[in-house]
């Protein structure tokens, strides 16, 4: 199994280290053909105006789209879940349009208003997930196809459409690493249909 971490801006090293650990062969992706080595694709937080663009730039869009529509697993974490919503409110800023989800980019406030929560995510067990929340995206609406998988303060901060899921925080900076396992299940049940 081979994951791809979208490498044009962003955390993306963090997670390549934590896919590493989770002994999974992750690679940097740059390029359009890459995309054919991987059996699923991690878009990072970063600044989704910028990762938009250079995906423009390095032509990356329509394979994509392309791969995610053929059933490969895609995972958007902070301007990574923004790349992948379908509606991003007051902004005309390239995305993939993925996911039936509507976004509020930067809605817990600026780089200052950072701060850490517990998260109840049942998927992963009943022990809390601490979610990183740095400039976070807020899941404002989402299409009934669509699973919430987790709030805070009533907020929707994670969600998973078929192959796709999507986060408002950095799961890649903490030392829990069950989302990233969740993902890799994701992959696995993939390949194997």
């Amino acid at each position: 199994m081979k994951i791809g971490v979208l490498a044009l801006q962003g955390a993306f090293r963090e997670h390549i280290q934590v896919l590493n650990t989770l002994g999974c062969k992750a690679i940097e992706i740059k390029k359009s053909e890459q995309l054919d080595e991987i059996n699923g694709l991690i878009i990072p937080g970063g600044e989704s105006t910028t990762i938009g663009r250079l995906m423009n730039v390095y032509q990356l869009f329509d394979k994509i789209v392309s791969k995610a529509n053929g059933g490969m697993p895609v995972f958007g974490t902070c301007a990574g879940c923004v790349i992948l919503a379908k509606d991003i409110e007051n902004s005309a800023q390239p995305r993939l349009g993925l996911m039936d989800i509507t976004v509020t980019r930067n809605a817990f406030g600026r780089q200052v208003d950072s701060f850490e929560a517990d998260l109840n995510i049942p998927e992963l067990g009943e022990n809390p997930f601490k979610g990183v929340f740095i400039r976070a995206p807020i899941i404002k609406r989402v299409e009934s196809n669509v699973e919430v998988m987790a709030k805070i303060a009533g907020n929707i901060v994670m969600v998973r459409q078929d192959n796709l899921m999507a986060c408002s925080f950095h799961p890649e900076l903490t030392l829990d690493k069950r989302i990233h396992q969740y993902f890799l299940n994701m992959v696995i049940k993939a390949m194997n249909n």
